[in-house]
Order: structure tokens, then C-alpha cells, then sequence
């Protein structure tokens, strides 16, 4: 219906932030039932319940807005966050209402840093376990020994896990969770003498179990994958291997633009980890960002044989309706491999919303007086959302305009990252993206100090007579 039409192009996002609503305020009143089921509780307890409740999933929403906006663009990563809340809360009350003594010691609560930090980062899983373990502490018996002893494992795995993930990884997690659990239970039963007269129980054997109980991440992780539009570092890895089919395809059918990607996912590779985003992330984004290129090669200017342009021959609108749709093509290319959609993201915002210039200047100039042609030579979109796409876009035009310099010296280089950072952010490009001002400047810093090794001023030797 035409009014339909209309309202939704006034209010693209009601649909959405309807969407976001409900999810929070049904895990909302989730954890509400999940802590009063069973429990004698009046309507002043309710009450404080709901308030309780209601502020820490305030608290979480803003932080994510703050430090994750990548996750509250995707419905589907909102719901696996508030889902892996919602589980443990779940299992916590179901276990503490057997009737065996600190049963509750069995829960691995470890879990939820691995599984969180394997897919984004250790800031999120420290934050999503801190939040599970504090509701959960209405839950249990003794919530002091049950939080500190929960954050406790929950920071080891941290610790352990890096951003590498492999079984061989995760077993040493486990095991140093089973320590470090034996080892603090140990160090809270001495300090209370009744307690102490009881140390070699079934509570260490719980705890044993409880650390061996972190190796169902692996599966879950499998399984989140799938489901919920993530990736991990392991398949990260995997993707970056240049022997992938369609690296290869690239390789063989654009091989110019394949080089071009290789020194673009250096560069990015160089800037995620001197600020601290996801290194495998950036590096397998870079990589597959220009696969569209693959449709028509010849038409980019790396591929191409010097002097010989199918432009030449062609209008300029033609001329960018060709360069423009390799983000296009790339996205079905990508789909057609199934190359998960984080990796995706990289194809859809290298390019942002900005402008083919060239042959929108060259059609300007055949075309004198006419306006408001800017939308005709620009890129779909979106702009980057995240710290990762913002650097790939940067990186992209920066090595691209980098092979346009007459002479390599550290002057030019430093002008040359400057000037193409400082255009797309006045064009608005990373008003969606978490950046600060500092890691803008280390992007900027790395970048040169990359592109400066890589155009190094070599020695001119004198000719042999």
C-alpha cells in the first residue's frame, strides 16, 4: 500500500527499534521470573526485583552502544547476548534448587567469557559475565563466595583464552580453571574454621567437573555460528588462507586487484593491532573486500595493461555504474562461497557512500551547469559501523592512492594519509563507527610507518665502469 510505503521511508528504523524492545523487555521479565519462581516473595521483594533487573539491562544496552554499536545493528548478536544471560540465569536456578550441598559450585560459569570472547572481545565477556553473575547471585545460597569465585574463573579463561582459538587452547583454559578453582575454594575454606574441618569433600570433585564442563564451548561455539551471524578466530584463519577457492579465483582472474588486497590487509593488519580491534577480523575483511573486481577485471586500473582502458570508450556514468557494482558483485560472489557475513560487512562499507570521483569530475566537466549528480556517481553504502570496516575503508584508499606518488619520501607519505583520512571524515564517512581521536592518530601513525617501510628510499649505487 502507497501509505505503508510512506511510513516506512519516514521511520526506517521503528521496525528495528520495535524489534530491539521486545527482546530486551521479554529477557527483562525472563530474568524476573526466573528469580522469584518458587520463592515467597511479596509485592515490595517484586518490585525491587523489577527495578534491579530493569537498571542492569539499562546498564548493558549503553555500554553496547558505547563500546559494541556492531552488535545493537544486528537483532540476531543483541539476542545471542541476552540469550547467553538468560541461560545461565536459567540453569543457575534450576541447579540451586536441588537439594545437594553447594551443588551450585558445578555451574560453569566460564563458559560465557569463552564463548563471548572468542566472538567479539575480553572488555564484552568480562562485562556479560559480571552482569550474569550478579543476578545470579540472588539466586544461590551464599552470593558473596558465589561471585567472587565465578568472576574469578570467568577472568582466568580471559586470561588464557587468547585470540587464537583452538582445542588445544581451550584444554589448557579448562585446566587452568580447574586450578585456579581448587585453589581459592581451598584459600575461602581456611579463612572459616568450620569450614576448613571440611575440606576434602565432593565440593573440589564439583569444582573438577565444573572446569572440565568448559570444554562444551567448542561445540556451542560451532553451533552459535551458524545461528547467529558470528565468526570466530578459527574460521577467521581458515578464510585468510590464500589457497581458498575464491582467493585463488581472484588471484588467477584479477591479479592486480588481488596484489592490491594483500597490501591493503598489511596495512590493516599494522592499524587494528596498535589500537586494539579484532586483527583476524581486519586481515580476512581485507583480504575479500575487492572480490567483486572478479565480474570485470579489466576495468580497474591495477588489472589492467598500461595504456589500455575500457573506459576509454565508454560514458562516465557507464564508467562508474561499472566500478560501483563491483561491491555488488562481491556480495553475491561471497554469498555464492558462503563466506559468513562479518566477513561480508567488508565488501558492503569500503566504499562507504562516497563519490567514484574521477568520472563523476570527468562527466562534470563534459557536462557544465548540471547539479545534483552526486547520487548518481556514489557508492550504495553502508559506511562503516565498526572499528574494523572503518579501518579497511581507510586502508583501501590509502594504498591505492599510495602507488599514484612521483617520489616516496616520509613527507609525501605522511600528506598522502592525512589528506585521504581527513576527506572521508569530513564526508562523514566513520560518523557510525566507536573511534576516538587517539585511534585515528595511531591509524594514521601506523599507516605510515607501514607504507614508509614498504617505499623505504634505497641507496643509489654508483654505476660500475
Amino acid at each position: 500500500m502507497p501509505e505503508m510505503k510512506i511510513f516506512s521511508e519516514r521511520f526506517p528504523n521503528l521496525s528495528k527499534n520495535v524489534q530491539y524492545i521486545t527482546i530486551f523487555l521479554a529477557s527483562i521479565i525472563a530474568v524476573i521470573l526466573t528469580i522469584t519462581w518458587r520463592r515467597d516473595f511479596k509485592f515490595m521483594q517484586i518490585l525491587g526485583t523489577i527495578i534491579v533487573v530493569s537498571l542492569c539491562f539499562l546498564v548493558l544496552y549503553f555500554f553496547l552502544r558505547q563500546f559494541r554499536q556492531e552488535v545493537l545493528r544486528v537483532v540476531l548478536k543483541t539476542f545471542f547476548i541476552l540469550l547467553a544471560i538468560l541461560t545461565f540465569l536459567l540453569v543457575t536456578r534450576f541447579v540451586s534448587g536441588l537439594t545437594a550441598p553447594n551443588i551450585i559450585l558445578i555451574v560453569p560459569f566460564a563458559i560465557i567469557p569463552v564463548i563471548i570472547r572468542t566472538f567479539y572481545d575480553a572488555q564484552l565477556a568480562l562485562f556479560i559475565l559480571l552482569i550474569t553473575i550478579m543476578l545470579a547471585g540472588f539466586m544461590v545460597p551464599e552470593p558473596f563466595v558465589f561471585i567472587l569465585m565465578s568472576f574469578i574463573s570467568g577472568m582466568v579463561a580471559i586470561f588464557t583464552l587468547t585470540s587464537n582459538f583452538r582445542k588445544s587452547r581451550l584444554l589448557f583454559t579448562s585446566l587452568m580453571v580447574i586450578i585456579s578453582n581448587i585453589v581459592l575454594y581451598t584459600g575461602i575454606s581456611l579463612m572459616d574454621p568450620v569450614d576448613s574441618a571440611m575440606l576434602f569433600t565432593t565440593d573440589y570433585l564439583m569444582l573438577t567437573v565444573n572446569g572440565v564442563l568448559i570444554l562444551l564451548s567448542y561445540p556451542l561455539i560451532l553451533l552459535f555460528e551458524q545461528e547467529f551471524l558470528l565468526v570466530s578466530d578459527t574460521t577467521l584463519l581458515e578464510l585468510a588462507d590464500i589457497n581458498q577457492p575464491l582467493l585463488r579465483k581472484l588471484a588467477v582472474e584479477a591479479p592486480g586487484s588481488f596484489q592490491h588486497s594483500l597490501q591493503v590487509s598489511n596495512l590493516a593488519e599494522e592499524a587494528a593491532r596498535t589500537i586494539g580491534a579484532n586483527v583476524n577480523l581486519v586481515r580476512t575483511g581485507a583480504l575479500y573486500h575487492d572480490i567483486g573486481k572478479i565480474a570485470k577485471p579489466g576495468y580497474f586500473i591495477e588489472n589492467q595493461k598500461e595504456g589500455v582502458s575500457p573506459h576509454d570508450n565508454l560514458d562516465p556514468r557507464e564508467s562508474s555504474k561499472v566500478i560501483i557494482n563491483h561491491v555488488k558483485n562481491g556480495i553475491i560472489l561471497a554469498k555464492n562461497y558462503k563466506i559468513p557475513v562479518p566477513v561480508i560487512d567488508f565488501i558492503r562499507t569500503h566504499h562507504g557512500t562516497t563519490i567514484a570521483y574521477f568520472f563523476y569530475k570527468k562527466y562534470m566537466d563534459q557536462h557544465e551547469g548540471e547539479t545534483e549528480m552526486e547520487k548518481v556517481f556514489a557508492y550504495p553504502g553502508p559506511r562503516p559501523f565498526s572499528k574494523e570496516t572503518a579501518i579497511v575503508m581507510m586502508a583501501d584508499a590509502v594504498e591505492a592512492s599510495s602507488r599514484s606518488l612521483n617520489r616516496y619520501t616520509e613527507e609525501n607519505i605522511s600528506e598522502l594519509v592525512e589528506r585521504i583520512i581527513y576527506l572521508q571524515e569530513q564526508d562523514g564517512q566513520f560518523a557510525d563507527v566507536p573511534i576516538t581521536y587517539k585511534d585515528m592518530s595511531d591509524i594514521k601513525n601506523a599507516f605510515k610507518k607501514r607504507l614508509t617501510n614498504i617505499y623505504h628510499a634505497r641507496i643509489a649505487y654508483p654505476e660500475r665502469v
